[in-house]
């Protein structure tokens, strides 16, 4: 545990030292700030059906900073030391490749846990100004963080595996982005066919579907299927990130 602690510190020490952090900080402030005021201007409309949560998270334009955090969170993560010829020498101490996987995957989900904290303060900032005429329900509101906590260890994992894969930077910038988003666009698949599939495909469908997570528990309902799902893959691709770091450490 020493050891892990150890790398831990070294990998958030190596994000806040760059500017990359601070970007990737200022470009979600500034887009969930913009998500927030737009769904403020909904309800200054008229009643609605929706919450200030639901009007928050489920609209296209929250999307917009989503994905760009994950390649820049995580391109740097193994394809830097490659590059630079550190994964070498990381690895000559008397280290497990299961603990630099384990302490840079969890320096990187740090950070990302650390990027929502503005939005959350925003929410308790409106409670304040308004008095409580803004009802912010906290079920929802504890749900919508809850499944973008597990839909970003997935897609973190699966920008570190592409990492692992490259020494390119943004070669894993762009894979990563790529994924990401093609597994995002099976939720706009849904949207797009609508009813001119059976039903039990859309089922399939919504099954891995973003969109349809973040709208089941942006509305306060908590289903343990995406939790598992997310857990599964993310567990899957750190072995997998694993395996490709292995390998490499014992190439002849």
């Amino acid at each position: 545990m020493r050891l892990l602690w150890i790398l831990l510190k070294k990998e958030l020490r190596s994000f806040f030292v760059s500017p990359v952090a601070y970007v990737v900080l200022a470009l979600v402030m500034l887009l969930s700030g913009y998500s927030l005021r737009a769904a403020l201007s909904i309800l200054e409309r008229g009643p609605s059906e929706g919450s200030i949560v639901q009007w928050m998270f489920q609209p296209n334009w929250f999307w917009l900073s989503y994905f760009f955090a994950f390649p820049l969170l995580t391109m740097r993560l193994f394809a830097e030391e490659k590059k630079m010829g550190t994964m070498e020498t990381l690895f000559t101490v008397p280290v497990e490749t299961w603990q630099v996987v384990l302490a840079k995957f969890s320096a990187a989900l740090l950070v990302y846990g650390l990027l929502w904290l503005p939005s959350y303060l925003n929410f308790e900032l409106i409670r304040w100004i308004t008095a409580g005429q803004v009802v912010v329900p906290g079920g929802a509101l504890a749900g919508s963080y809850l499944i973008l906590a597990f839909m970003g260890a997935f897609n973190l994992a699966l920008g570190c595996l592409a990492s692992s894969l490259t020494s390119n930077q943004i070669i894993a910038a762009v894979v990563s982005f790529t994924l990401s988003l093609l597994h995002f666009l099976a939720g706009l698949f849904i949207m797009v066919l609508g009813r001119r599939v059976s039903e039990s495909f859309v089922d399939i469908i919504s099954y891995f579907a973003s969109m349809e997570h973040i709208r089941t528990f942006s509305s306060g309902l908590l289903d343990t299927r995406p939790m598992v799902y997310y857990s599964s893959l993310t567990l899957l691709l750190l072995a997998f990130t694993h395996q490709v770091l292995e390998f490499r450490r014992w190439k002849p």
